[in-house]
């Protein structure tokens, strides 16, 4: 099962963040094998971390919650709160299969969320008809607890600016809509 996880930093934390970012990156090693994407999320500027985005494989929803919760920087109070929801990959590739690699261009997490769509679309739009796929990093429905219902989606884009990273929902009207400036994750 896919799973995907935000954590949103709690405001004064980045020193503390920053003290724990060794014990962050050994404990995501522990998940290496099923790790879909990982990276830090940015405020305005591109400077401050702002949030940490885990797309992950696990066996059960107790396993998320456990990947999400034992984690070093929530227990240590980095975080303020935390987005986890089951997820599917509807781009069959992990970040590292990205045909843009690592750098070049500007990276953005962008999610859309619920309320759900018309009817026939219970497990939320499929790729965006009309964008160019060699600029989605990962993409998927965000879905209720069991699986059946989409509450959302999930993208990691690399776009000339947000407004363009935001097209990447397409038409499908969400409730609310949030990008966030993103980068590759792991040890610099």
């Amino acid at each position: 099962m896919e799973f995907f996880c935000y954590h949103r930093d709690r405001v004064g934390s980045v020193a503390l963040r920053a003290e724990l970012a060794e014990d962050h990156w050994a404990y995501m090693d522990r998940y290496a094998a099923g790790l879909i994407a990982r990276g830090p999320t940015f405020g305005a500027g591109g400077e401050v971390p702002a949030g940490s985005v885990h797309i992950v494989d696990l066996p059960a929803p107790a396993a998320a919650r456990a990947f999400a919760f034992d984690e070093p920087n929530y227990q240590a109070g980095v975080y303020r709160d935390v987005l986890l929801r089951r997820w599917r990959n509807l781009l069959g590739r992990t970040m590292w299969e990205f045909p843009g690699g690592r750098t070049g261009g500007n990276r953005y997490l962008v999610l859309g969320l619920g309320p759900a769509p018309a009817a026939g679309a219970v497990a939320g739009p499929g790729l965006p008809p009309g964008t160019d796929h060699d600029d989605l990093i990962a993409f998927g429905p965000l879905l209720s607890d069991d699986g059946t219902a989409w509450v959302g989606t999930a993208a990691l884009v690399r776009a000339p600016d947000r407004d363009r990273a935001r097209a990447v929902l397409g038409a499908v009207r969400y409730a609310d809509v949030e990008v966030h400036d993103w980068e590759f994750g792991g040890r610099r």
